[in-house]
């Protein structure tokens, strides 16, 4: 599975990636998470605002900080 956390790097964002790294040690299982930065790359989701959550290539959650029990749920 391939997560990506959008966002510019503010502390929202910063936080929704430490709880995506929270709930895949959770869940287990091999999960690549990866840091999207760029505004273009962003944009290319349709993204207008950040943080977001992308699994595999399908936004799930913007314009808030998910919790990991959140993520976890959304990754189910």
């Amino acid at each position: 599975m391939k997560i990506e956390i959008l966002g510019t790097g503010c502390s929202k964002c910063k936080t929704l990636e430490e709880n995506a790294k929270k709930a895949i040690a959770q869940i287990g299982g091999f999960h690549e998470v990866k840091k999207v930065e760029d505004i273009v790359e962003i944009m290319n989701y349709g993204v207008m605002s950040t943080p977001a959550l992308v699994v595999d290539g399908k936004v799930k959650s913007s314009g808030k900080t998910l919790t990991s029990n959140e993520i976890i749920e959304l990754l189910k």
